[in-house]
Order: C-alpha cells, then structure tokens, then sequence
C-alpha cells in the first residue's frame, strides 16, 4: 500500500535516489544496474585495454566478433560519439567505452539485429514465392469489421510501414453508376476506389522501392469492371504491371519488379454469348462452384454458417469467391477484357476437396486463399503438400470472419508452412502484429523477407515438414496457432 505514495525527488551526483514516504520519511537507496553477462565481460577484456575500448578495438569487434565487415573506423568513432548521452551515468570515457557503455550499446537500437540501417542485403533476384510478403487484409478500414469508416489514410499509414500487399473490396455504389471500396454486408461507410488508388501511388513507394501487390475483392458488373481498369491504367501508367497472358508460368522476382504495382484477383467469369437458358437454369439450381467453396462472409451468423459447412464438407473456404448477384449480369454480358488483362497475380479458383486445392501445375503459378481456421485444418493432414504448393506458388492467409474487433491470430503457423502472405489487420493491436511488424524489420523493412532454404527446396524426397522430428518438430509441439493470442 505504500508505493502508492512514493513520488520521485532527485537523482543525486552519486546515483543516490530519493523517495518520499507517505509524506512523512525518506528514504534513500541506491538503484539497482544490470551486471553484464560473464560473456560480455571476457569479449569487452579482449578488445579493451586498461578498460576503456576505444575506436580501433571496437571495429576489430564489430568485424571479427559481429561480422561487419564494412564497418570502418569511423563508424566505430560514430558509435563512441553516440554514447556520450550516456555521460551522466559515468559510463563514458574520453578515450573510449567503458564496460557499462559497451553493455548498453550491444542491447540498443543502435546495435538491432534487424535495423534497417543494415539495407536490403537478401538476395532480391528469386521469384515472388521465395519470400515472405508484408501484407494486410481490409486495408481500408480504420477500425472494427462492422462499423468503422473505410477510408485511404489506414493504407497510407500501411504503406509508409513498408506493407507491400494492400487489399480492397470493390463494390458499385448507391446509383450504380460508379466504384466504392467498402465492407460489404456491414455498417462501414465507404470511400471512392479512385481516391485509395491515388493514395496508392503517391505513398507505395516511400520506404520501399520493391513492388506493391492490390488484391482486389471484385463485386461488380462489367460495365464497372470496365470503369475500373479505365481507373486503374489511367492513374499507374508505366507502373502498372500487366502479362500477355492469363496465368505466368514463373512469378517474376521482386529485383525486376521494383517501383511496380501488381493486380491480383481471380479471373472473372465470362458468360458467353452461346450459354444457352437450359444451363442457366441448371446452374440455378445446382448452385454455383463458388457457393460450395464459400465466401469470407462479413456477417457474424453467415459466417458461423459457413464455419459449420466446413467442418462437415472440408470444402475450400476461398476468400475473393463470392461473385457478385446473378441478377446484375445478364446471360449474355461478357466479361471487360481490358479489366481482365489487368490481372498480374491470378487467383486460384478451388475445385473440389481440401486436397485439390494444393495440386500443383507445372504450366502456371497462381494465389490461393485461404481462412485461418481452414488453414489450420490443412496443415494437420496436407502439411507437406502446402510446404510443396508455396515453393512456387502463393498461399493467402486472411483472419476469419468472427474477428469483427480486428484482432488478429498468430502469424507463426503460416510462415512455417511457407505461406507468403499472412494477411493481418494493420489496425489492430496485440502480439500477433507485433511479431509481424518485427518480422518485417528486417532486410532493411523492404517488405520481403527471404523464406530459408529449407522451405524451398524441391527435392520430393526432402520436403519439409513441420510436424516432423528434430527441432522443427520441437517448434511445432509449441502450438503456435491463434490460440495461443
């Protein structure tokens, strides 16, 4: 009950503290320090002499002991001038660091392992599926999934963190006559499309020149698809990446990609002049594909509905696969194509079971979405298989659909399974972000991070697999799921 009134008074020259006592007694003590592990002792010992490590011995320290091997002399006498902040603490020498100094530097900032001062040093030159993607889900949102304003300043503040994928929902407006990103199914109010796709090119590119990737959630009609392609070339230009054909067959490398902007959605249907009314009434009645692999349904009871389905179906739950309403395309429409030769990252379109989902084809790469609690049911029978699919193809994860406060799940599991783009919310807050805003630290906070190698290599009698003996194994025992958070 007592600390409740302590109140700080001074520091004294002799790092004496001094407390009052509800009002009344003082009390004086001397602040505990960290002592400096017995390994730092020895290293500050062999690169000090008479216990002060001046500029030389740092550099010998940073280059032998840290493998900086560019380090000069200089830098090493920048470091030594930064620590005279440390002045009052007696913790710096004239000619040098002390033992204190050093201890502190080496637990700073200025000594991160992941500090962007180190730049972009991966190797940039693979294709996209080698690496790691900072990317948000909802990037419009400035709040919770129900309720919130959308608006371009989330993706600004997204962008300027280094975010690479950026997500909208593209839907008509009041008179259908225009485009509008928004939540659909929700209270959210919307924002012009136009408007976060200016937002886009002025800020992809502020701390990272490597390619920006908008996924697009498209609810429109082909008029519309056709106004918003018109949208899209006439604000990006030059920046704009396109393909000559509908699926690559090797994704490009994010080296030969910089100061681009990529589209990725899956390809719209297109309804042919020759279907004929009987297989449109069988297609009513049957249902269509996209219905039987489900959506990312913003409302909480169709989502419930949906997470149900899954449990009995194990059907695919494919985030871009709600279509918009049959009533608004006629029979006879087809698809803009100047909309669909806007496409540089095509997305899977799942057929099938589970299984079906991680086939591999040889002639095309393509983007798979998935939930996380679908996910988290793949990796336990399909681990190997996703491990396989990811090495060359790129896997989505995104929250699911319950998350109406814009919390997020763990982003351990889907990198360990080589899942390029762990879609969080960005306006979130919790661990799971932290960790992947500590992840996205390093490579000079690029955006991309190098997968290691053991995810990628090819070998089939060598996949690897989480869930398997030795230390990743051991890493897997730790349950790292959205459980856990």
């Amino acid at each position: 009950m007592v600390d409740r009134y302590l109140s700080p008074l001074k520091v004294s020259a002799f790092r004496m503290t001094t407390y009052r006592v509800c009002f009344c007694f003082q009390r004086r003590f001397r602040p505990a320090t960290n002592e400096p592990p017995e390994a730092v002792k020895e290293v500050f010992r062999r690169y000090s002499e008479g216990g002060v490590m001046g500029a030389e011995q740092l550099q010998r320290f940073l280059v032998e002991v840290q493998g900086e091997a560019k380090v000069t002399r200089e830098a090493a006498q920048d470091v030594i001038d930064g620590m005279r902040k440390l002045k009052h603490l007696n913790v710096f020498q004239k000619k040098g660091i002390s033992l204190e100094a050093f201890f502190r530097y080496l637990t700073s900032d200025d000594n991160a392992a992941l500090s962007r001062s180190l730049g972009v040093h991966q190797d940039m030159s693979a294709p996209l599926s080698h690496y790691f993607i900072y990317t948000g889900h909802n990037s419009y949102l400035t709040g919770n999934q129900l309720s919130s304003e959308c608006s371009d300043v989330p993706i600004i503040k997204a962008l300027q963190r280094g975010v690479r994928v950026v997500e909208l929902d593209l839907w008509p407006n009041s008179s259908k006559d225009s485009v509008e990103v928004r939540h659909g199914g929700t209270l959210t109010t919307p924002v012009e499309l136009l408007k976060c796709l200016e937002s886009i090119k002025e800020h992809a590119f502020s701390v990272s020149p490597y390619p920006v990737i908008i996924t697009f959630e498209d609810h429109l009609t082909p008029e519309l698809q056709a106004k918003v392609a018109e949208m899209v070339t006439d604000t990006y230009g030059e920046m704009l990446f396109t393909t000559k054909s509908e699926f690559l067959e090797e994704f490009p490398s994010p080296e030969a990609l910089k100061m681009k902007i990529l589209i990725s959605t899956k390809p719209p249907k297109e309804y042919l002049e020759s279907k004929t009314i009987k297989e449109q009434d069988q297609a009513v009645q049957k249902g269509t594909e996209d219905e039987a692999w489900g959506t990312e349904v913003p409302d909480l009871r169709a989502e419930m509905s949906a997470i149900s389905k899954i449990e009995h179906e194990h059907s695919v739950h494919h985030h871009e696969d709600e279509d918009p309403d049959e009533g608004d395309k006629k029979p006879h429409q087809i698809v803009a194509p100047e909309y669909k030769s806007l496409i540089a990252i095509a997305a899977k379109k799942g057929k099938g079971e589970l299984a079906d989902a991680f086939k591999i084809d040889l002639d095309k790469v393509t983007r798979l979405s998935l939930s996380e609690l679908l996910f988290e049911k793949a990796v336990i029978s399909h681990g190997t298989e996703i491990v396989r699919f990811t090495q060359n193809n790129l896997l989505r994860i995104y929250p699911k659909g319950t998350r109406v406060t814009s919390s997020n799940y763990s982003p351990l599991l889907g990198w360990m399974y080589g899942a390029q783009m762990v879609a969080l919310n960005m306006q979130g807050y919790g661990r799971a972000l932290w960790l992947v805003h500590g992840m996205f630290r390093a490579n000079g906070g690029c955006g991309y991070v190098k997968k290691p190698d053991f995810l990628l290599d090819n070998d089939p009698d060598h996949v690897f697999d989480p869930k398997g003996e030795g230390i990743y194994g051991r890493w897997m025992a730790l349950r790292f799921s959205s459980h856990t958070l």
